[in-house]
């Protein structure tokens, strides 16, 4: 085996990759963009790489600089991750022309499996069993219209070379047909520089479930499969494996599926065969097909990793130094259940908006898999994915397992930017979740549930104004206090929109008693440790101005300077502004113009998606002050609108 391994790649998955070659006793290689300087991944490897700008574009996508960086520095093999250049064939072919291993499939299994169309025709004669849809050249849309028709609405409109849900359209009737397809086939154009199309039938109660396997090049196994059915914007949230409901007969004819799509293509290294799956009346053997090959390693795979034992970028590695695959299929088996939550900085009430800030404080409970490739003190930069960590619990029954990933998301601490830990800890807690009601729509269909702001208990509350007023301390707790006066002091917190009023009265060094709205709260303190109506503390973090209190997966609150209040911002609601850093990829709007409440006016591209900018109220466009092409920071002024009329 080669003694040297660069991993192309940056954040969690890199440091993932080579935790698993430092134990084969593998030397690693980072390369890292001008961004990632300080990042995690360059902090643990042997020898770390600079290979360009901050923009993906100018660094991680330059292949020719991380196989000129594996050269350098005497690595033998290259493994890319997931994302990047994982799935790039011709990436494949110039690591192996420079004489180097690339650590994954040959440069032919990925195309087979590149474009939906053509790998679905290599499904179906392979006799993988696949959706019923049109996957014909011919594009004109009189005969892709003909097509919906005879398959049977609803059907879904997806881009061939598409992935990430984009170029992909839910259509219900006939009429909506024409302006659904002129769409997918724009952003298709726009994200992949190919706006061919395929029509398939829309599964009415569908499940994601996919499978693991593995190959050698000639001969393959399965690592059973993990059901991904809870999504938003067709990216997934939790997954989990093995699959709820999921009988012998059905696993093992999806395994078997899986394992001949695998050998159809020669398939060497970890890859996944993705399911769409009926799941109105149970799951069926004949309930699923194959909707595409991911020919990488996967976000997920810690689940499959938790069930089976196997640490599948081991696996990678021996497999790409020339060693056997190192179980038969018989000796393959599962045990317990396993969950990964995916933590994200965004900020889920606005619509999952993509979030970037600093990690103030980053904390995981320690019976938690937390893998990660941030720390405390890291910014989230807008040019990369803004995952923080993946969570993965394991446990004997799924609802071991899954009170587990509730308890471990529960005691998850994030402090400086927003996140989607709430809302994780709501699906994890959600009772249809429990009970393996589990698709697609879900989060949909309960989405203002999921979302909902927990009622402020008087308790937090009350801790927040403790150490904001600065008595949590083990001194100094007259801070504050005039020696002439009452101990009281007056502190306003603001939560979001509402403000908070509070009064402390201090008893002593150990008990202050606490007004908080509609209550009062006795804070005392026994051993160091503060308690609020005789409840433990939540516990906190505190910086400039504002604390993090860590209920309900944390609450922040800031002091109000009663003397210094700023004026409401947003010129009354006359000026779109720029959510986040990125680049205006369009803009709509023209000065003059009359919008409507909801109209698109610009369309920035931020954290690898795309965000829609639009009138928050009717009105006459000003200004605009942006031109398509522009890089904007957060908070930026893009389009004025006119001032309205008293």
């Amino acid at each position: 085996m080669f003694d040297t391994l660069l991993v192309a790649n940056r954040g969690e998955i890199a440091c993932r990759v080579m935790r698993s070659a430092r134990a084969l006793g593998l030397r690693t290689v980072a390369v890292y963009s001008e961004a990632d300087a300080g990042a995690r991944h360059v902090a643990e490897a042997d020898l770390a790489v600079c290979i360009g700008g901050a923009a993906p574009s100018e660094s991680y996508l330059k292949g020719e600089r991380i196989i000129e960086a594996a050269l350098a520095t005497g690595a033998g093999a290259i493994h890319p991750g997931y994302g990047f250049l994982s799935e790039n064939p011709e990436f494949v072919e110039a690591v192996e022309a420079a004489g180097l291993i690339f650590v994954g499939p040959s440069a032919s299994a990925i195309r087979a499996m590149g474009l939906k169309d053509a790998a679905k025709r290599l499904m179906d004669a392979a006799g993988v069993p696949v959706v019923p849809g049109y996957l014909g050249e011919d594009q004109d849309p009189a005969r892709l219209a003909r097509e919906a028709e005879a398959i049977g609405y609803p059907v879904l409109i997806k881009a061939v070379a598409g992935g990430g849900g984009k170029g992909m359209r839910l259509v219900e009737t006939a009429a909506d047909f024409p302006a659904a397809l002129e769409g997918a086939k724009a952003e298709a154009r726009g994200a992949f520089g190919n706006e061919a199309v395929l029509i398939e039938k829309f599964i009415t109660a569908p499940r994601h479930i996919e499978v693991q396997v593995f190959g050698d090049g000639e001969r393959a196994v399965h690592l059973f499969e993990r059901d991904c059915s809870l999504q938003r914007r067709h990216q997934k949230v939790i997954e989990e494996a093995p699959a709820p409901g999921m009988g012998e007969e059905m696993r093992a004819a999806m395994g078997a599926a899986a394992v001949r799509a695998a050998e159809a293509i020669g398939y060497k290294g970890a890859g996944t065969v993705e399911f769409i799956v009926d799941g109105s009346n149970g799951l069926r053997p004949d309930g699923f097909w194959f909707m595409e090959m991911n020919t990488r390693l996967q976000v997920e795979h810690p689940v499959t990793e938790m069930i089976t034992g196997v640490d599948l970028v081991e696996w990678q590695l021996r497999v790409a130094g020339g060693e056997p695959l190192p179980l038969a299929q018989e000796e393959l088996t599962i045990t317990g259940h396993a969950f990964e939550a995916r933590l994200y900085a965004e900020d889920v009430p606005a619509g999952f908006l993509p979030a970037t800030g600093r990690l103030a404080h980053l904390e995981f409970p320690a019976d938690v898999r937390a893998d990660s490739g941030v720390r405390s003190g890291d910014v989230i930069s807008p040019h990369y994915d803004p995952m923080i960590a993946k969570l993965i619990v394991h446990g004997p029954t799924r609802a071991v397992a899954l009170r587990r990933l509730a308890q471990g998301l529960r005691h998850t601490r994030v402090a400086g930017t927003v996140t989607n830990l709430g809302f994780l800890g709501a699906l994890a807690e959600h009772a249809g979740f429990a009970a393996g009601e589990v698709d697609t729509g879900l989060i949909g269909r309960d989405l203002g549930a999921l979302v909902s702001v927990p009622e402020l208990a008087p308790q937090v509350v009350a801790e927040a104004a403790l150490v904001l007023a600065g008595l949590d301390g083990t001194a100094g707790w007259e801070v504050g206090f005039s020696l002439w006066a009452p101990l009281a002091r007056s502190v306003l917190l603001r939560r979001g929109a509402a403000e908070l009023p509070c009064v402390l009265r201090v008893k002593g060094p150990d008990l202050v008693e606490i007004d908080v709205p509609g209550a009062t709260v006795l804070a005392a303190r026994a051993q160091g440790r503060w308690g609020f109506d005789g409840r433990p503390a939540a516990g906190h973090f505190r910086e400039d101005g504002h604390v993090t209190v860590f209920a309900h997966h944390g609450l922040r609150f800031d002091l109000v300077e009663p003397l210094d209040r700023a004026a409401e911002a947003g010129a009354g609601g006359n000026l779109v502004e720029a959510p986040m850093p990125g680049k205006v990829v369009a803009v709509f709007a023209e000065p003059g113009a009359q919008v409507a409440a909801g109209d698109r006016l610009a369309l920035l591209e931020a954290m690898k998606m795309e965000h829609t900018l639009r009138a928050a109220r009717d009105g006459i466009v000003a200004e605009v002050l942006v031109e398509a092409g522009a890089q904007v920071e957060a908070g930026a002024a893009l389009i004025r609108l006119e001032e309205e009329e008293a």
